[in-house]
This record gives structure tokens, sequence and C-alpha cells, in this order.
């Protein structure tokens, strides 16, 4: 049988789950925002960067004046959530409260559990301060968007970048200016709206709270976080994160071209362009035998019409920063690292499963090179417009050949159509 303690907040008692670390708050989201279930739950990267910015902002606080026993304490745990290891602890769904106080008092109420139990103390009594400590100087209005930037920076530089430079590198350059929107964004996404606390102004923080706090999380990650200019900005709208998911979306426009592209000339092999030759992973049909399907570009494409989607949804929530404070913080959140996730590991599968497979069908591409009647435009020089439109409705017509026409008609001589019609001259510019 289940066992559970009391745990209380200003509202007054309640049960937690005594193998939990999370408080009075988390328990009441829970039962207040019971929507989607696991699957619907804060991703990951923000709960490990709940965890650095909570060490962080500990160890500027202790320069401020934090207990030095409790900031130290403070520091553990939330290395511990850093590193995923108080995973189970974090319940929560994404749709909760627009600011993401829930979550952010999910943070504060593990670790500070966590904590009083490294100084030896029980979970529950408060010895060390889910406000008071681990929440100090700090509101959740500032500290979500923070995190958010925080998860979307780590994510772009340690999955997006690296992934997209490998697809660059197999498809040679076609996904080039992706990489460069993504990488663009990252100057507005290093820019962190803590210390601006509950609207902005900078209440009950210290004077030079958000220098340091930003400095400390660039230290801490490794990456060139500084502290927003204009908080009341960085708190209200999150231009950021509609940029970065624009860059996305620019990506996936690009990877669903490519993709169908791939999937077209490799259509076939006997009904089809079967210009190319693709890799095959796995059985197509359950009723065909012997079908094999484009999988990997059909995947890519489902993946493609996602990330715009969540575009759409991260556009409508950029655009609901009412006043002091938008409050569509945490679909943002979950939208834009869903579409990171997405598009980093899509590219591996496309590159790996695919691209580094795909063979030149050179019998099949010359066949139907040399059967083009469009090649009736090198012709256009020497005999004109009209003429050449003459020899392509003539060979169309008969089913002929562009040379076999152009001889019955009268137009050339073999020599002269021999040395007109050479597809190697035909892309680029005549000397």
């Amino acid at each position: 049988m289940a066992s559970f303690r009391e745990e209380r907040d200003t509202f007054g008692p309640i049960n937690v789950p005594s193998d939990k670390l999370w408080g009075a708050q988390t328990q009441r989201s829970l039962q207040n925002f019971d929507i989607g279930g696991e699957r619907e739950r804060m991703p990951e990267p923000i709960i490990r960067a709940f965890g650095v910015l909570k060490k962080c902002a500990a160890k500027v606080n202790m320069e401020y004046g934090l207990d030095q026993s409790i900031g130290k304490a403070i520091m553990q745990a939330a290395q511990e959530v850093a590193e995923g290891k108080l995973n189970d602890h974090f319940p929560l769904v994404v749709w909760q409260t627009g600011s993401g106080t829930q979550s952010n008092m999910n943070a504060n109420e593990v670790i500070s559990n966590r904590a009083a139990e490294i100084m030896g103390h029980k979970r529950g009594e408060k010895s060390v301060h889910p406000n008071d400590h681990v929440n100090k100087s700090q509101s959740s209005n500032d500290t979500f968007p923070t995190v958010m930037h925080i998860a979307a920076a780590m994510e772009i530089n340690s999955r997006l970048i690296p992934e997209l430079k490998n697809l660059h590198s197999a498809l040679h350059s076609k996904v080039k200016y992706g990489i460069d929107r993504a990488s663009g964004t990252l100057p507005r996404m290093y820019q962190l709206a803590q210390g601006g606390t509950a609207v902005g102004t900078g209440l009950n923080t210290k004077k030079g709270f958000d220098v340091k706090i930003a400095a400390t999380v660039a230290e801490e990650t490794k990456l060139p976080f500084v502290t927003a200019e204009n908080k009341f900005e960085a708190l209200a709208a999150h231009d950021a994160f509609v940029e970065t998911s624009g860059a996305l979306n620019t990506i996936a426009a690009s990877l669903m071209k490519i993709a169908n592209d791939i999937r077209f000339l490799g259509s076939g092999p006997r009904c089809g362009l079967g210009e190319l030759i693709l890799p095959e992973n796995e059985p197509g049909s359950s009723i065909m035998p012997g079908k094999v399907n484009p999988t990997q570009c059909e995947a890519l494409t489902m993946v493609c019409a996602q990330v715009m989607g969540n575009h759409v949804a991260i556009t409508v929530g950029g655009s609901n920063g009412h006043f002091e404070l938008n409050v569509f913080k945490p679909l943002m959140a979950s939208a834009l690292l869903h579409s990171i996730r997405l598009v980093s590991d899509a590219s591996a599968s496309f590159v790996k499963n695919c691209v580094k497979g795909i063979q030149a069908n050179k019998d099949r591409i010359s066949k139907l090179l040399h059967e083009s009647l469009m090649l009736v435009t090198s012709l256009n020089p020497k005999i004109g417009y009209n003429n050449a439109a003459a020899v392509a409705k003539k060979a169309h017509k008969e089913g002929s050949s562009l040379k076999e026409a152009a001889l019955n008609l009268g137009m050339l001589t073999e020599e002269e159509f021999e040395s007109l019609v050479v597809p190697e001259k035909m892309i680029a510019p005549s000397d």
C-alpha cells in the first residue's frame, strides 16, 4: 500500500507520495492539470536546464548572503537534476499555467527536499525552503523563459547543428543555408531574462545579480549567455523562439523538397523515373510481394510537416505576450524542442539509412536523357525557335528521335545535329 507524507503551501496541507521529492504545489498541479498523461510531460531538456539555473542561482546567491551550507546543498541537488538523475520527480505536463509557474515550483520543491536530505534532514520539513532559498532572487516569470533559452541553445548546439552539418556534407551544400539560419538565431537565444523577476523590474534581487547569473550559466554550460538588455521584453515576448522556429520551418521546407525529389527520382523500378536506386531497408507492403518503399523519404517529409505545424503553434504563442507577460511559454518551449529533436533525429536517420546508400542508375538516366524532346532547345540558335518546335512536334507525334525528325524535315545534316545536340555542353553558357 502506498504511503504518503503531508506537505504544506499557502493553501494548506496536502498528501504527497512518500517516495517522491516534489511538494504541495506540484501535487496540486498534478490534480488540477490531468491533461495528456506522461506523454505530455515537460521536455527533459527543460528539466535539466532548471538544474543548471538553480545551481547557478545558488552559487550567486551565496555571494549575496545565502547560507553557505544551504547553498552548497542546493547546488549539489541541482546538479543531480541537471544530470537527469531526478527525472522521475518531475511529473508535470506542458499544459499548465502559461508562465510555467508549476514547473518552476516543481524544480524548487524537488531541489529543496533533496538538499534537505543531503544536509541530513527529512523531506517536507522546509529546512531548505523552496521559495526562500531555492527560488531566492527569482520569479517564475524570469526563471521559465531563462530555462527555455538555456534548453533551446544547448539542444541547437549539441544536436541540431551537428546533424545538419552531417546532412550538408552528405548532400553537398544543399542545406548550408539552413545551417546558417539556425546558427544565426543563437545570439538572441543567448540572452537571458533572469534578474527581471516578476515583471522586468528586478524587484527582490540585488544589483548585479542579473549579470552575475548570466555569466555563471555561461561558465556552467560553456555557451556565451549574457543578460538580456531589456528584461521587460524578455518576459513579455519570445521573439527568439519565433525566429528560431522560423529557421526550422525554412529547413523543413528545404528538406521536404529534397526528400520528395529523391523519392520521385527513385520511383520504379519499371513504372517510374528510376533515375536513383534507393537503399532497400525493409519490406514495403503487406499485400504486394517484393514491394519496397522510399521509407526514409516518407518519414522525413512527415517530420517536416510536423515542424511546420509546430511553427504555427509557436507563432500563435509568440503573438500572445499580453502586456508584461507571455503566458504561452510551456507550449512554445515544448514545440520548439520537439522540432529541434525531430529535425536532428530525422536528418541523422536520412543520412544513415538513405543518402549514403543512394546510387545513380546511369543506364536509365542516359536513356531518358537522350529520349528527351527538350534537347531540341540546343537547335534554336541554328534553325530558330519555330523550326525547332516543328522538329520536336514531329518526333513526338511519330515516336521518332529528334535526330530522325530533323533529318526528315531537311533542316539539318547528321553532322550538324551531332555537333549541336551534346547534352554535356548544355549545362553552362556557351563560349
